[in-house]
């Protein structure tokens, strides 16, 4: 099925809900939207932030302290 057929199947069996079940209906689509919404959210964050060059200071950090350095070794 398509959207428009599911679309419109869905209106007609909408319209013979009462006013109760067409509110929980419209709290669940509510609710769906919301999730959506989120999800999207999380990911654009997770791309900016591995996109980031924020940490790449820490990538580059020479190394400070060798073995030599050391007083005792275990």
């Amino acid at each position: 099925m398509n959207k428009d057929v599911v679309l419109k199947q869905t209106i007609i069996n909408l319209s013979k809900l009462s006013d109760r079940r067409l509110k929980q209906v419209s709290d669940f689509v509510e609710f769906l939207l919301q999730k959506k919404e989120d999800r999207e959210l999380l990911n654009d964050i997770q791309k900016n932030a591995t996109e980031s060059e924020t940490f790449n200071f820490l990538k580059e950090d020479e190394e400070l302290y060798n073995d030599d350095d050391l007083s005792e070794k275990f």
